[in-house]
């Protein structure tokens, strides 16, 4: 009998180490949502300052193990994602924030007063659908009926000037915190002060709606139907 007690004691002892470490992962999974949960409510907030709302705001913590990181007050990687966010009245189609180096302090569960992130790079990522585009380009050039679309990953203009229709192909670019629309193609049949009208036009610039966090626009680029806006935030603080 004494031969079977030491197998018992180790299937016992296995079993308490899976059963802690269930437990362990079951714990630190649970601090991990509510951590998510308050860092959402927290971006909401610095959110609204700007003028921006969303349908649905949601946090994402990376890295391995959240309370070794939380204990380091640090996190790898945090991804902030906002659907249909709304920026100066202006609907976007998706908002994503990827933040490296995020510093936290261990009150960010308990939601102590004062409590403050801060995050070492933000890099912002901002889709937005042609017709918005179109309405803001409206706003800056004065041409009204002027819409645009994507067609084979290229950016159409169609328009309306003095009586002459005009479909122009465009290059959208960031030129001192406005989106200038540099004419790439334009057809022959345009009459040439109508195509040098609609260059003028188009080369004044979109003024930017303002974006969450104090981030700058530093590109914009076509991708499949929509124009995605890149932008960084520097020295991002969080306040709770």
């Amino acid at each position: 009998m004494s031969s079977r007690r030491p197998g018992r004691w180790l299937r016992r002892l296995i079993v308490t180490l899976v059963v802690l470490a269930v437990l362990a992962v079951a714990v630190d999974r649970a601090a991990n949502w509510v951590a998510e949960n308050q860092l959402a409510t927290m971006a909401e907030k610095e959110a609204a300052q700007y003028d921006v709302r969303a349908d649905e705001t949601s946090v994402d913590i990376g890295g391995f193990g959240f309370l070794p990181q939380l204990a380091k007050e640090r996190f790898s990687k945090v991804t902030l994602t906002m659907k249909q966010p709304t920026f100066d009245a202006i609907p976007a189609e998706d908002l994503k924030v990827e933040m490296s180096g995020v510093h936290v302090p261990c009150g960010l569960l308990t939601r102590d007063p004062g409590t403050a992130v801060t995050v070492d790079t933000t890099d912002m990522r901002v889709q937005l659908s042609p017709a918005e585009l179109a309405k803001l380009a409206v706003r800056s050039t004065g041409l009204n009926g002027l819409t645009m679309n994507v067609v084979d990953d290229k950016l159409h203009v169609k328009l309306s000037l003095r009586g002459i229709e005009a479909d122009v192909t465009v290059r959208p670019q960031i030129q001192k915190g406005r989106i200038v629309l540099a004419v790439d193609q334009l057809s022959d049949s345009v009459p040439s002060f109508i195509q040098s009208a609609v260059k003028s036009r188009l080369s004044r610039g979109i003024a930017l709606p303002k974006l969450p966090f104090g981030a700058t626009v530093t590109q914009i680029a076509v991708d499949d139907t929509s124009l995605v806006l890149t932008a960084t935030a520097p020295n991002l603080k969080i306040a709770g």
